[in-house]
């Protein structure tokens, strides 16, 4: 982690002009969506791209979203097709990402899509985040305003203890609605691919473009087409334990539903009510907060798979899973 503490600065009018500005000079600035804070750069500049990639420690073949304010926008970038046009009326602005082929004179880098002939885009639905895109005038990358594979940040604070002066402005719109990433579906084959479960729920997509096919995780480098496919990724420090009944006076509990076990070192709640939206907004936050030194592990009580439940096992089960070796 870079040392130091980047700016924390409240999301003003006038904050958010010196955030697009630091931008466009090739910076970076941390900003809230309804997802989760996204460590912005300018898409179009490879060396900001590369930036981002330092400043996460994030592998280079996994690819980064190229936010834009709107469809019109996105439709400069890449080969849009009648597909992607619904899903954005229903969706956009919203927590969902689209991969589509690349235009031959789209002005996003290289970098930024790892090297493939497609582009991950998506429209956010957060104020402030639409507010800076239609500020700084072009596609703005921004991944998960974390450290790559760590958990992902949904208040202004995570950002500054997790990545330091690596960032030049943190713009604090407080905490994040969805509080999960974007659900993430590739257009470029004749049947949709839901890449990456998220804040847009697949029964709802499927609703208005029929079944998606499913990719299979991956474990190890290779031709990643969408953020958040590594087996291993969103993971605190200490292990995971998944569908947890009990746990020990050494570990954490994160709990969900109003029966809760007794006899952790430390218990959190996603929804004692049992609402998946509560718990998607919960999730990164309080892995984070049980993340403590001097515990054995955390384990997690079982989620409904089901709704935002699939989103929530997702993220739950990359946690839990082996850790890649040190690179």
């Amino acid at each position: 982690m870079t040392t130091g503490a980047p700016e924390l600065a409240p999301a003003t009018p006038a904050n958010i002009a010196r955030a697009a500005a630091l931008i466009r000079e090739g910076a970076l600035v941390a900003f809230p969506t309804e997802t989760v804070y996204g460590l912005g750069g300018d898409a179009t500049s490879d060396r900001a791209v590369a930036r981002i990639f330092e400043a996460k420690g994030r592998p280079q073949f996994n690819p980064l979203i190229a936010h834009v304010p709107d469809a019109a926008t996105a439709r400069a970038q890449v080969q849009w097709n009648g597909t992607a046009e619904r899903l954005a009326q229903h969706f956009w602005p919203g927590p969902l990402t689209l991969v589509l082929p690349r235009r031959t004179d789209s002005a996003v880098s290289l970098l930024c899509s790892a090297g493939l002939e497609t582009v991950a885009v998506r429209a956010p639905a957060h104020p402030v985040a639409q507010a800076l895109l239609r500020a700084v005038g072009r596609p703005v990358a921004a991944p998960s305003a974390n450290r790559s594979g760590a958990v992902s940040p949904t208040q202004a604070q995570h950002v500054a203890h997790s990545l330091g002066a690596g960032v030049a402005l943190v713009l604090d719109g407080g905490a994040c609605t969805v509080g999960l990433e974007s659900t993430v579906v590739d257009l470029t084959a004749s049947q949709a691919v839901l890449l990456r479960p998220g804040g847009a729920i697949r029964e709802a997509i499927e609703a208005v473009i029929g079944p998606l096919a499913t990719a299979p995780a991956i474990g190890r480098p290779g031709a990643l087409h969408a953020p958040g496919q590594l087996e291993s990724h969103y993971a605190p420090s200490l292990p995971v334990r998944l569908d947890a009944v009990a746990a020990g006076p050494d570990e954490a509990l994160l709990a969900f539903g109003p029966d809760v076990p007794q006899g952790a070192a430390l218990t959190l709640n996603l929804s004692a009510a049992g609402d998946l939206a509560e718990a998607a907004a919960n999730l990164f936050a309080m892995l984070r907060a049980l993340d403590r030194p001097g515990l054995r592990g955390i384990a997690v009580m079982p989620v409904p798979h089901h709704g935002l439940g699939l989103a929530i096992n997702d993220r739950l089960r990359r946690a839990a899973a082996p850790r890649p070796p040190p690179h």
